[in-house]
């Protein structure tokens, strides 16, 4: 596996520059935007609104970098239109994963507790699993620690679509034997979040998952990440989510509001409580 180092560093900037920037404002145009802000006793931002120079959600992105927070860029929201905690940090969805990231931590990373991965899982296709995984990856990372999302959905595998990123090589790879570069990439707009994908879709997944490998795995990326979310098969395909949980050491089950058959959620509440995996929680998605 490659090692990783970034540069974390970054310039404290002022809304000014960042709007100026942003939206290619001319000198005068900041020096009428400067003149309204002195005259009517507002912030530069609310006076560059005012006088038609920038829009609300302008200014939200530019609050967003001074303040390090990642924030998709406008014309980068069509690309991943499933991140919704990227592209609308401050909505409605992002306040959701932000209150369960919260009842996350104080379950599961407390100071003293062993150290777990959280393997997202759920009775059924289309429950939202993989959209869960990565907001709650994204908001993970908008805490500053260094947190890697796993798609070890190796059946029907989405994260390298949802970020956007190569799928040539991955986790498959790794658990197979075969020496891959670049199997953990970084995800654009986002410094501290990091995807490791499934690459080539194998036809034995449960033979791969259950090999002693990838514990071994879990066992390292937890040494260099702060934070790990897994991604899993639905449970509906076998018993590959189960397997994951358990060598992930947390699990946290996602199913559909309104459409979940409880006979299911049941059963597979009832198979992680046999694994030595911690439950964190069952969420049910109703977006």
């Amino acid at each position: 596996m490659n090692s990783i180092s970034q540069d974390t560093t970054v310039a404290d900037r002022s809304i000014g520059a960042i709007l100026a920037d942003l939206r290619h404002l001319s000198a005068d145009q900041v020096e009428k935007i400067v003149h309204h802000q002195r005259d009517k006793g507002v912030r530069f931002g609310e006076a560059a609104v005012a006088l038609g120079f920038a829009s609300n959600d302008d200014v939200m992105f530019a609050l967003a970098q001074q303040f390090h927070y990642p924030y998709a860029a406008e014309d980068k929201r069509k690309a991943n239109p499933e991140l919704v905690a990227l592209n609308q940090p401050f909505g409605v969805q992002s306040e959701s994963f932000r209150a369960i990231r919260s009842q996350i931590m104080m379950r599961l990373f407390n100071e003293g507790q062993e150290r777990r991965a959280i393997a997202v899982v759920s009775p059924d296709s289309g429950d939202g699993k993989t959209f869960f995984a990565a907001n709650l990856a994204v908001t993970l990372a908008q805490l500053g620690g260094r947190t890697l999302l796993v798609d070890a959905d190796l059946r029907h595998p989405r994260q390298h679509l949802v970020f956007g990123v190569s799928n040539k090589a991955g986790l498959s790879g790794i658990l197979s034997g075969r020496a891959e570069n670049k199997v953990i990439q970084q995800a654009e707009g986002v410094p501290s979040l990091f995807i490791l994908p499934v690459g080539t879709t194998p036809p034995n997944p449960l033979e791969l998952v259950e090999r002693p490998a990838f514990g071994l795995l879990m066992r390292e990326l937890l040494a260099k990440f702060d934070h790990v979310v897994v991604d899993t098969p639905a449970a509906c395909y076998g018993s590959d989510s189960a397997v994951i949980a358990a060598r992930c050491g947390a699990a946290l089950v996602v199913a559909r509001k309104d459409q979940a058959r409880v006979n299911a959620l049941q059963d597979l509440v009832a198979n992680l409580s046999e694994t030595p995996a911690r439950m964190a929680g069952v969420v049910f998605n109703e977006f």
